[in-house]
């Protein structure tokens, strides 16, 4: 029975929040808390991050097993990239201190460049099997559009290559790592999740129309494909986009990029068929998702994919850029349809055409819901990811063996007089 572990996860980023790298490690660490066989013993995670404001608790319980532990590293407030550089060192110094004495782990793995640029040299410095998720890596970023640190792809390629394993979301960002140096054999594809709890085909809705509804939900909506998806509009009449994502609700109106967005819809003749919601509360997601005929997800760059996963659980085909994770996760012609990307009037077509065949839709529908829950549940994607950190775990040493009861008695017993 493999015994216990004590696992630390690491981030330096706002794990209170609700961008998708913060929701993957808090699921994850409840996840992980799981034994890997039904024999074994519960783990023990710990989630280290920066204290993001001055009233946040230095220890919260996230669930039986697992607890997120703020550290003190730089002012108490969420930093950019370029402040969080200026207290990594002070970050370190604070794990240095909780993994020398009986707090240390049997594995580290460390989310985010930032999270895995402290982690990596402490882990190294005490001898602790490191590994490294990147949730996007500089490249793929910048294609994006993002604005990336000028630093940043030398330090990724110093992490990868010396972190003993090196998780990548999808195939796609398992190539790029290798690109980038890290040796092919540390490196494991192992997916986003789902909650299927929270995301599910059956449960409450948001109100609409008589229109068909196509939901596109984004972080960011200068780089999410809401132009493609305005563009693509304009060939598929009688149907209306929901566009979730960029600032709240209330800030939509100052917003410049919802201003151009807003401009370009009445351009193109559909700013009667377009709602911008904003950036909705998490809990609000599967609500919206469970309005949809279809969802859109066209940017082929997408740093951490749960998008496609998360309106598949909700039994929502999926649209998807032939790119990236959406490659994997969206099967082409059974839990929705490949396109390709910035091609407006071919995604367009492509809706325009599924939404008439019901019969299709309905398939789809079935089988994106059961991808979603067999595929990416959250206990098959915990269990992988303890698959990967075995790779590089030191190898426990067999019990010795006891012998038998009655080969003992066997050796005691005189032999007979003849």
């Amino acid at each position: 029975m493999r015994r216990s572990l004590n696992i630390a996860l690491v981030s330096a980023s706002d794990l209170d929040g609700e961008h998708l790298q913060a929701v993957h490690v808090r699921d994850l660490a409840r996840s992980l808390t799981r034994p890997l066989t039904a024999d074994g013993k519960p783990n023990q995670v710990t989630v280290y991050s920066r204290r993001q404001s001055a009233d946040a608790r230095s220890r919260v319980r996230l669930a039986p097993g697992a607890a997120l532990v703020n550290l003190d590293a730089g002012p108490a407030r969420p930093l950019s990239d370029d402040e969080l550089l200026e207290h990594v060192r002070d970050f370190a110094d604070g794990l240095r201190r909780r993994w020398s004495g009986s707090g240390r782990p049997d594995i580290v793995h460390a989310h985010g460049w930032i999270g895995g640029l402290a982690a990596c040299a402490v882990a190294r410095e005490l001898g602790i099997p490191f590994a490294q998720s990147y949730h996007g890596v500089a490249v793929a970023e910048r294609r994006a559009g993002r604005r990336v640190h000028p630093h940043r792809d030398r330090l990724e390629k110093a992490i990868g290559r010396d972190a003993d394993v090196v998780l990548a979301g999808h195939a796609e960002e398992a190539g790029q790592l290798v690109r980038m140096g890290v040796p092919r054999p540390s490196v494991a594809v192992v997916p986003y999740g789902v909650d299927g709890e929270q995301f599910a085909q059956a449960g409450p809705a948001m109100p609409r129309g008589d229109r068909r509804r196509l939901v596109l939900v984004c972080d960011d909506l200068a780089t999410g494909g809401v132009d493609t998806a305005l563009r693509a509009l304009v060939h598929v009449p009688n149907a209306e986009l929901a566009v979730a994502g960029g600032p709240s609700r209330e800030e939509l109106e100052a917003d410049p990029v919802v201003h151009r967005l807003i401009l370009l819809a009445k351009e193109l003749h559909v700013n009667d068929r377009v709602i911008f919601l904003g950036r909705l509360p998490r809990k609000s997601l599967p609500k919206l998702l469970r309005t949809a005929s279809l969802a859109l997800c066209l940017t082929p760059h997408q740093p951490c994919p749960a998008t496609p996963l998360e309106a598949m659980a909700c039994g929502v085909p999926v649209v998807a850029a032939a790119a990236g994770g959406n490659t994997d996760e969206v099967l082409d012609h059974i839990t929705g349809l490949h396109v390709p990307a910035g091609r407006p009037v071919v995604i367009g077509r492509a809706i325009r055409h599924l939404l008439a065949e019901e019969t299709t839709l309905h398939g789809y529908s079935i089988a994106a819901a059961d991808r979603a829950r067999s595929r990416y549940s959250l206990e098959r994607v915990a269990a992988e990811t303890l698959r990967a950190y075995e790779r590089v775990l030191p190898r426990e040493e067999p019990e010795p063996a006891v012998e038998e009861e009655a080969e003992v008695e066997h050796d005691r017993t005189p032999a007979l007089a003849g």
